[in-house]
């Protein structure tokens, strides 16, 4: 293994320095729970026989202290599919822990909502702030006390960041992320985006558009694209959370039972009665959150996690920036092209080697962390190998020194690009970030009059309409968490790809989120600070030149300096009413800036 690249080191030291105090705090207050705060053995009779009470099979056996208790978190419900498959999960899970000597008990349960159901509907602006949901779940979970450990039952968008931001409140417990994996192949994502496209220009209709869906989005599992869900296990491999190499075995085999069997007998190993305590608080620290960026930038992982980064990482007392993956951006090399920013789904890349194959090549040479604290025995290293069935026995092993297809996984001395694809924009319009790991090099730079709307299903009816049929920056302010709880502008994507097919040149700049589906269209997305409160994009009108440079770092309005002082903002649409919206008003008036996390919350907290 080679010695750490100077730049991750380098940034390492800068989130390090940054986070002194923050993370000094974080660690006392773990280690004075630990040896201060409610367990077992120090609850009352009467408080532990009210957590008993529902158990008659495990209560005796849940007694004596010695014997580890383990609390599931569990986001199952039968609508979204990544996570129907938890649904036998925690009785299974219980037969383990006591085949392991412990016992578990369901904790609680967390919201789970699909983002490809309320997508481009009004349940989408309670999208990012059910992460904050899910984290205050998961506190209320693990508020009884009565668990010396905890298993994490969540695979998809908001979920993970949400369960993790929970559970780090909780940093004295050892805990474990168990995964449900990914739905086999079905509609090949780019098949399904073509059939979007057409029914956007309007060449087939509603019921071939609805059989390419159900045909892509068939079975129980993470949809195969490689969006936020997917890019999560990615990371939560790199910071050493899962047993190594779960993040992509699909759900009903046998691989995928043993994982998770593994996963809860090493619960049980790293708990706090035994020699080789591991809480989650030390798992997750500066390293552990270095790698995750590193990762996600190495295989072209979804942008919403430049916004869940940053919030997961602060409940650790752990600030981590833009400026910085910025940084590891121009560092670490494209790895992978897995849809959008290639044609094989997950399914294929793990074929090829997947999550492990892409860390033991960033191992191999210094660019990332491999003396980490982790769930597995062995550090970093273990996650290096793959997981397989091998005379009905989980083994791992090590990968061939080449690809099982180069066309979508690459050895560390081929990559697809030298650096990762994301980059940072900065000007009089605020600063914003840019996936540029899916768009065509000659569309990096985009310089073209901008129209302003104030809300997706305006573009779509301008779009119908032929009003966009030019060269154009379209521009759709009032969407950051603040204005209306940031919600995904996935209705974008199919018009704005449309017009770029055309030969236009066509970029899109907005302080909503795009997400990791975006792909070959430039889009400055997380705007800050975002139009409600102020943000400069509320002075935009329409026919203003708008230069996006991913180049060279750049997104300007080209407006006369004295002009563009003197513009007043634009008046806010009225706040939207129903769809239970008017329950997450105070979430939205609090939120922090996208780059901060995009949390009232955290904002609240001091975190």
């Amino acid at each position: 293994m080679a010695s750490l690249h100077p730049e991750i080191a380098a940034v390492t030291d800068r989130v390090i320095a940054r986070s002194k105090e923050r993370r000094a705090a974080y660690l006392d207050l773990i280690r004075r729970e630990r040896e201060s705060g409610a367990d077992r053995p120090k609850l009352g009779c009467a408080n532990l026989a009210h957590a008993y009470a529902g158990t008659d099979e495990q209560r005796d056996l849940m007694t004596p202290a010695n014997r580890m208790n383990i609390g599931i978190v569990t986001s199952y419900n039968d609508m979204l599919s990544a996570h129907a498959v938890y649904y036998r999960y925690p009785e299974q899970m219980k037969v383990w822990a006591l085949e392991a000597g412990a016992t578990a008990q369901v904790a609680g349960g967390v919201p789970a909502m699909c983002d490809g159901v309320t997508q481009g509907y009004a349940g989408m602006e309670l999208s990012l702030f059910s992460r904050d949901t899910i984290a205050l779940s998961t506190g209320i979970a693990l508020s009884h006390r009565v668990f010396e450990g905890a298993a994490l039952l969540g695979i998809c968008d908001k979920i993970v960041p949400g369960l993790l931001i929970g559970a780090l409140r909780f940093g004295h417990l050892p805990m474990v992320m168990i995964p449900g994996g990914p739905m086999r192949s079905g509609l090949a994502n780019k098949e399904k985006a073509a059939v979007r496209e057409r029914y956007a220009e309007g060449k087939v209709g509603r019921d071939e558009l609805l059989a390419a869906e159900i045909a892509a989005y068939h079975s129980k599992g993470t949809c195969t694209f490689y969006g936020t869900a997917n890019s999560n296990q990615m990371m939560m491999e790199a910071m050493g959370l899962h047993m190594p190499g779960a993040a992509f075995a699909n759900p009903g085999t046998k691989l995928r039972q043993e994982l998770t069997r593994a996963a809860v007998k090493r619960l049980v190993e790293i708990g706090w009665n035994g020699n080789d305590y591991r809480p989650i608080g030390h798992v997750v620290d500066e390293k552990a959150i270095v790698n995750a960026a590193i990762v996600l930038l190495a295989t072209g992982g979804s942008t919403n996690h430049l916004i869940h980064v940053p919030a997961f990482a602060r409940a650790a007392g752990i600030l981590i920036d833009w400026d910085d993956f910025d940084r590891l951006s121009r560092t670490v090399p494209l790895l992978t092209r897995v849809y959008p920013n290639g044609s094989a789904d997950v399914n294929g890349f793990e074929d090829a080697g997947g999550p492990s194959f892409v860390i033991r090549e960033l191992l191999k040479a210094g660019l990332m962390h491999g003396d980490t604290l982790t769930v597995a025995k062995d550090g970093m290293a273990a996650y290096g190998r793959k997981p397989d069935i091998a005379d009905d026995t989980l083994v791992w092993h090590d990968h061939p020194e080449k690809s099982g297809d180069d066309t979508i996984v690459r050895t560390i001395d081929a990559p697809f690009s030298p650096e990762g694809g994301f980059r940072i924009l900065k000007g009089n319009l605020g600063r914003a970030c840019i996936k540029v790991s899916a768009v065509e090099r000659d569309r990096w730079t985009i310089e073209a009059p901008c129209r302003v709307f104030a809300d997706q299903n305006e573009v779509q009816a301008a779009f119908k309409a032929g009003e966009l049929e030019r060269d154009v920056v379209v521009v759709v302010r009032f969407q950051g968490p603040r204005a209306n709880g940031m919600p995904e502008l996935h209705k974008l994507t199919p018009p704005l790809g449309v017009l770029q097919n055309r030969g236009f040149r066509v970029a899109l700049v907005t302080d909503g989120r795009m997400s990791g589906a975006s792909g070959k269209v430039p889009c400055a997305i997380h705007l800050s600070p975002e139009a409600l409160g102020g943000g400069p994009i509320g002075k935009l009108r329409d026919g203003d030149m708008v230069r996006v440079c991913a180049e060279q770092g750049v997104l300007e309005a080209l407006v006369d300096p004295a002009e563009w002082a003197a513009r007043e903002q634009c008046v806010a649409p009225p706040q939207a009413e129903g769809t239970g919206r008017e329950l997450f008003a105070m979430m939205r008036h609090h939120a922090s800036e996208a780059e901060m996390g995009g949390s009232a919350m955290l904002a609240e907290a001091g975190l």
